[in-house]
């Protein structure tokens, strides 16, 4: 890929098709070196290492004396079978049966420490276990649905229907204005971030809607900007809880931007010498989206663009 986002770069075979066989997924939890990855609520059990944070590996038949029917087959690491565990409650499992193996962290506190083929783990586990503690009935007859294909698929056993994780397309977009003295681009604030914090826009694809139309839609709905232009940098998974954003530069047509006082309280404009600033955290009253966010990426593609 010309440019790997955080939660990107995934190293597993996820074993799509051997994954389906009931046999299999059970020869692979029974093999010695069979790993589980544990997640609390959502986090990641983390652990301290000479080589700085990493995340914390139980056996998988000691994971399963602590948890059971809470459990996803994440795929083959050299050949090697990785699971994930989860912990569900209010009790830290750090207090308990997982004393001194770690801490759990909030997985953007983890995106931010861990290496980039934990992070993209890990996320991927929490997105998988958020879709099935949300989805456990039957959408098109109401019944209880069952696991199957390693956490990877729901079938109901009434019906028959089949169903799979979710994944929310969001376009996120940088818009950028060429026809002043030099070229800006436009950076929007939620009235609920910290304060000063600034990125890009943002939204869901609805149905029977392109990348491009959906770019210029929110664009036009948030700013009042029309989009006269897209361009594809790269995209993200983003595990909160399952979203695929889409990271696109739109030209607009003017500098005539504003806020539209619901998804954006302001809006502002800047240019590649005061993003610069923004990034290097020098700039006096803007903060920008945390390094390990797609829209941190797209300013910096922007700024560095020749």
């Amino acid at each position: 890929m010309a440019h790997q986002n955080t939660f990107a770069g995934n190293p597993l075979d996820r074993a799509g098709d051997l994954r389906n066989d009931p046999d299999w997924l059970a020869e692979q939890a029974a093999k010695p070196y069979a790993q589980a990855l544990v997640l609390w609520e959502g986090r990641p059990l983390i652990e301290e290492t000479g080589e700085g944070p990493r995340l914390a590996w139980l056996q998988m038949r000691h994971a399963r004396t602590m948890v059971r029917d809470r459990e996803a087959f994440l795929g083959l690491w050299n050949d090697e079978p990785v699971f994930a565990i989860e912990f569900e409650g209010s009790i830290d499992p750090t207090d308990g049966p997982l004393a001194g193996l770690g801490a759990f962290q909030e997985m953007r506190a983890a995106a931010a420490i861990l290496p980039a083929k934990d992070a993209a783990i890990a996320g991927g586990a929490k997105s998988l276990f958020d879709w099935r503690r949300k989805h456990g009935f039957c959408a098109n007859c109401g019944t209880l649905s069952e696991t199957a294909s390693g956490g990877w698929k729901r079938i109901c056993p009434a019906c028959g229907t089949e169903h799979f994780p979710r994944v929310d397309p969001v376009t996120i977009m940088l818009p950028v204005y060429k026809g002043g003295a030099e070229a800006i681009c436009l950076l929007g604030r939620q009235a609920a971030w910290p304060a000063g914090r600034m990125s890009a826009l943002a939204g869901f694809l609805e149905p029977g809607e392109s990348i491009e139309e959906a770019c210029a839609r929110e664009v036009k709905e948030e700013a009042g900007l029309t989009v006269i232009a897209t361009a594809y940098h790269s995209s993200q998974p983003w595990p909160f809880p399952s979203q695929l954003m889409i990271g696109l530069i739109a030209e607009v047509s003017d500098d005539q931007a504003q806020p539209d006082q619901t998804e954006l309280e302001a809006v502002g404009w800047l240019t590649r010498a005061e993003a610069r600033a923004v990034l290097a955290g020098e700039h006096p009253s803007i903060q920008a989206p945390p390094p390990f966010a797609i829209a941190h990426s797209l300013i910096k593609a922007w700024v560095d663009e020749v």
